[in-house]
């Protein structure tokens, strides 16, 4: 089970949202890179960037924090010696040039959202120009898929996309509960394993880590299917430890 921790962007700052709402947004880091940085010395072996003004605006507006972030990242990948850390981002990608001047920059994956539910022929365009480096982020409330930074509820379900996207070869799916992102009330399990069982693509948990509790809940489903969970609000305020959860996990995976 790999914790990842997030990283949303704000008009260039490192912030976290309660269900989304871009007006309920705390403020945590005025320095993106800096904050990667901090997860990675932590153990973090993956990072989840966030573009959430691209999000609401369909097009990329933290392009400057993301590459700032990449350089870091690589500049500790090399301090090291470790071959690669991946760094995933979401928010405002809805076109192949887009998709690739991320990805030329240094990205391991490009996650399609609010397009892949509106536009499914661009998500199957860009699995097949750029394999193996396209995950679908689906976001739902009650089982129901929202898009457009989460203002807009679908009528579509998310097992349903889930299994389609999967026949275009996407390379995980980030399913995220709405309802619980940013709230801290715990993993909406039941959701999140149900899915998994629908595909046989990884699926990553997000929305409602708490406490190190969430993490056993997920290490005990992680054969379901489960590859990761997305850690934000509580590595933040520390409800959650990250090196310890990680290690922990590591250890109920090598006792299986």
């Amino acid at each position: 089970m790999l914790l990842i921790p997030a990283i949303d962007l704000k008009d260039g700052h490192c912030v976290r949202l309660k269900q989304g709402d871009m007006d309920q947004a705390t403020v945590f880091s005025d320095d993106p890179a800096k904050m990667a940085r901090h997860w990675l010395e932590q153990g973090a072996r993956r990072l989840h960037l966030v573009d959430l003004n691209g999000a609401f605006a369909g097009t990329p507006k933290n392009a400057s924090a993301v590459k700032s972030i990449i350089r870091m990242v690589q500049e500790f990948a090399v301090e090291n010696d470790i071959e690669e850390i991946p760094v995933q981002l979401g928010g405002g990608i809805r076109d192949l040039d887009t998709i690739e001047r991320y990805l030329d920059g240094g990205l391991s994956y490009v996650i399609i959202g609010t397009a892949a539910v509106k536009s499914p022929g661009f998500l199957h365009d860009a699995c097949s120009a750029f394999p193996g480096q396209i995950i679908v982020g689906l976001d739902a409330k009650d089982g129901k898929v929202a898009t457009d930074g989460w203002s807009k509820l679908t009528g579509h379900e998310v097992i349903d996309l889930a299994k389609k996207f999967e026949d275009y070869g996407v390379e995980s799916i980030i399913y995220t509960d709405i309802g619980r992102d940013g709230m801290m009330g715990g993993v909406n399990i039941d959701a999140t394993v149900k899915l998994a069982q629908s595909v046989t693509i990884p699926i990553i948990a997000s929305g409602g880590v708490h406490s190190i509790k969430d993490v056993e809940a997920l290490c005990a489903v992680e054969s379901e299917g489960i590859e990761g969970v997305i850690c934000g609000r509580s590595i933040y305020e520390g409800t959650l430890d990250l090196r310890s959860a990680q290690e922990l996990a590591d250890e109920l995976a090598d006792a299986e």
